[in-house]
């Protein structure tokens, strides 16, 4: 159990038999009557947002999540199938899952996978802040193209399109924020 004067960004809570994280508080002491606590809570399962009040000191259930790292081993169909490296257990995640950022996860790339130990379900996969993929298919550059002349759409060879400057050619390893898509530099 956790008291709602200890919610902080990033604690995660167990409402209604689904596993909500607290995306910002806010702690009220009004002029008349008893304080408390306005949150804006996140479904961990759904993605749908939620505002709730609850009282001050009031306790609700806490889940309890378990991180492990595990290797994106191979695709069968439209599952990822990843593996913990300690104990060779196996776990199939689909792209839904995994969410939007699946469009940079390449063969044994780690990542970790966030369980919600209640009944063992898959609620996050975090991947690194930042990967180098190779570039498959963009437009040629040209002489004269700097790092401050713009920029064009470029494939990786994971499929994700993102936004590269005009200096970069095929076959070149870029490093990509997975966070916000943004190009952070070439890699040699």
């Amino acid at each position: 159990m956790i008291s709602s004067n200890d919610f902080r960004p990033g604690v995660t809570l167990e409402l209604d038999g689904n596993v909500w994280k607290v995306i910002e508080f806010l702690h009220v002491k009004p002029g008349k009557g008893s304080a408390f606590v306005r949150t804006k809570l996140k479904n961990a399962q759904t993605g749908s947002m939620l505002e709730r009040t609850f009282r001050a000191g009031e306790t609700v259930p806490q889940a309890v999540l378990e991180k492990s790292t595990m290797q994106h081993t191979y695709k069968e169909g439209e599952n990822f199938i990843f593996m913990d490296m300690e104990t060779y257990e196996e776990a199939s995640l689909t792209a839904e899952q995994i969410g939007p950022r699946v469009k940079y996860i390449k063969e044994g790339m780690e990542v970790n996978v966030v369980r919600w130990n209640k009944n063992n379900q898959v609620i996050d996969v975090e991947l690194p802040n930042t990967v180098v993929l190779e570039i498959i298919e963009t437009d040629p550059g040209v002489r004269g193209d700097t790092a401050t002349g713009g920029s064009k759409p470029a494939k990786v060879e994971t499929g994700a399109i993102i936004s590269v400057p005009l200096f970069v050619n095929v076959g070149d390893r870029v490093k990509i924020d997975t966070r916000d898509d943004s190009y952070l530099g070439r890699e040699n």
